[in-house]
């Protein structure tokens, strides 16, 4: 079980180039083509060209044991994130938006392989270090960044996210949709504030999309078993898991920050239900969810709207104190 473990997160300490969560986000998308059946969750073609010479490395922990949980459940959590915000994106885009922002970006090939990137102007933020690594990676790959494609450079500990969003080109009077992914369980609940605040002063109807680990109580014993080999590991590679919200507490910080019409979705209910008859081992998992919220056109931040104490139900919708759920 280390074994398998240590493969997946040893890059950190074998290259001093950022990022193994981005490495092994891709590796789970590209593997998922590879190990898994149809039906497909989500089609990353361009994934394995994103791992550069170290595809055949992370992609033989997946062949040798893919029906480990961790794996499996990894490779359902990478694909099923993706495919609802590329799925919201495209709903995003039909109603008028043309500007997307992916935030800690890492190795993301929306705007290299998706013919909705002709459609909307995509902005990739995140590290320096990791954005030099990816344009290394394409180059060698021959993938072209398109015009529409603008790298945004930020050095969150010193740098002003709108403000280089804005030098980038963003146009902060527009609406756009913000995916935010595998990021805020390494992060501190005020340093997720911070982001927050920051994409609540953009434009009214501007939407977010991200994702955030469970709480003990809330996970299934799949979820537990997940969490409990795998971040130890993480945070012995100098990863810890900081922060873990209930959907209530993810939606206090939303409202916080000027956010409504907030809905929680559980992995399995990011897709259709038969694409859950599956023949392989892959299997939705209470780990983590994701929080569609949208910028509403009066601030009200005092309309808070506690959601179920579980998650025995799909999704829910938050607008003010009314609680819709949905079957």
């Amino acid at each position: 079980m280390i074994n398998i473990l240590i493969g997946i997160v040893h890059w950190v300490n074998t290259n001093e180039e950022p990022s193994q969560t981005a490495l092994t986000a891709a590796a789970a998308r590209a593997a998922h083509l590879i190990v898994d059946d149809e039906p497909r969750i989500f089609a990353d073609v361009l994934a394995s060209a994103m791992l550069g010479d170290q595809a055949e490395e992370f992609l033989s922990y997946h062949r040798a044991h893919g029906t480990h949980l961790v794996l499996r459940s990894a490779r359902a959590q990478a694909t099923c994130r993706s495919r609802y915000t590329e799925d919201r994106l495209a709903d995003s885009v039909r109603g008028g938006v043309t500007q997307y922002v992916i935030l800690g970006a890492g190795l993301d090939s929306f705007g290299y392989r998706s013919g909705l990137a002709d459609q909307v102007r995509v902005f990739e933020v995140d590290h320096p270090a990791t954005q030099q690594r990816k344009r290394r990676l394409l180059s060698a790959a021959r993938i072209p960044a398109p015009d529409s494609l603008t790298f945004v450079p930020v050095d969150f500990e010193n740098d002003s996210l709108e403000e280089r969003l804005i030098k980038g080109g963003f146009d902060p009077a527009r609406p756009a949709l913000v995916s935010w992914l595998g990021v805020t369980m390494y992060l501190s609940r005020a340093a997720i504030g911070q982001t927050l605040a920051v994409i609540g002063h953009f434009a009214p109807g501007t939407e977010i999309i991200t994702d955030h680990m469970l709480p003990g109580g809330l996970r299934d014993e799949a979820g537990d078993s997940y969490v409990e080999q795998v971040a130890p590991v993480a945070a012995q590679r100098g990863e810890p898991w900081l922060t873990f919200l209930s959907p209530g507490d993810m939606s206090d910080l939303l409202v916080e920050h000027g956010f409504g019409s907030i809905e929680h979705v559980r992995q399995r209910d990011t897709v259709d239900a038969a694409t859950w008859n599956r023949s392989d081992s892959l299997r939705p998992i209470e780990l983590s969810c994701l929080a569609h919220a949208t910028i509403a056109r009066l601030h009200a931040r005092s309309c808070i709207s506690a959601p179920p104490s579980n998650l025995t139900r799909a999704r829910y919708s938050f607008e003010c104190t009314t609680v819709h759920l949905k079957p």
